[in-house]
């Protein structure tokens, strides 16, 4: 089996060299670049299966390298690294386009657990269905096209990643912790309010302008998509 291509886009010297040598341990081909210009150019000449990219950057700093590789593929998987730990900057983040988002310091083996579990979910991407719907909202999986009625509805990866979770258990009741460990594959912090955070931008988007409600929260237990005329579980 060929080995995993990971891009690791880091200017300090010293960081580049412990991830590098800890993802290669992991059985990983890894290639380093230590400037944002010239990684973001590395990724766009050869396709890696991840990259794990630093914010602040030389040239150009993270949150741009993400949003540029994702307008050319939304599939590009890519792990956010950096000092800046609060919720504000983890949305930033996630914005961008990132799958993942890891505050340093950290531990190598649990980035390593992160680049396997994106890596997994990238390959068992395309098995999903190709589309979903519930009521008059539509998602359609492989386009990454998503309508409301003859609306249709602009969403940024990782509000793309949680609807699409919400609609794959539609009627059902989903926790804060579930949410956070299968859509983002994190341990739920109920210290931070991200999860709220992000429903509410889904509410916005799908909910706001229209009459019939489809995201509902139940309080103490989670939030459920469903029509009005449903009964949960």
């Amino acid at each position: 089996m060929d080995k995993a291509k990971i891009l690791v886009i880091e200017d300090d010297s010293r960081m580049a060299e412990l991830i590098s040598r800890g993802l290669e341990e992991a059985g990983y081909d890894v290639v380093t670049k230590n400037d944002g210009r010239e990684g973001l150019s590395t990724a766009f000449h050869t396709r890696f299966d991840l990259i794990v990219t630093d914010i602040i950057l030389p040239g150009i700093n993270g949150l741009d390298i993400c949003k540029k590789l994702k307008q050319n593929d939304e599939s590009y998987p890519v792990i956010m690294l950096t000092a800046l730990g609060t919720t504000d900057d983890k949305v930033d983040g996630f914005d961008a386009g990132a799958d993942d988002y890891m505050v340093k310091p950290f531990e190598i083996r649990e980035l390593s657990a992160r680049v396997r579990v994106l890596l997994k979910h990238s390959k068992n991407g395309k098995t999903l269905s190709e589309s979903m719907k519930i009521g008059d909202l539509e998602m359609n999986l492989q386009t990454k096209i998503v309508k409301r009625g003859d609306r249709e509805i602009n969403l940024t990866p990782k509000e793309f990643n949680l609807l699409a979770y919400m609609m794959q258990n539609t009627g059902r009741v989903l926790s804060k912790q579930e949410i956070a460990e299968k859509v983002w594959d994190i341990k739920f912090d109920s210290g931070t309010n991200f999860i709220d955070v992000y429903i509410s931008y889904l509410r916005k988007k799908i909910d706001k302008d229209f009459e019939k409600k489809l995201i509902i929260t139940k309080p103490g237990m989670g939030f459920i998509l469903k029509e009005q005329n449903e009964n949960p579980e």
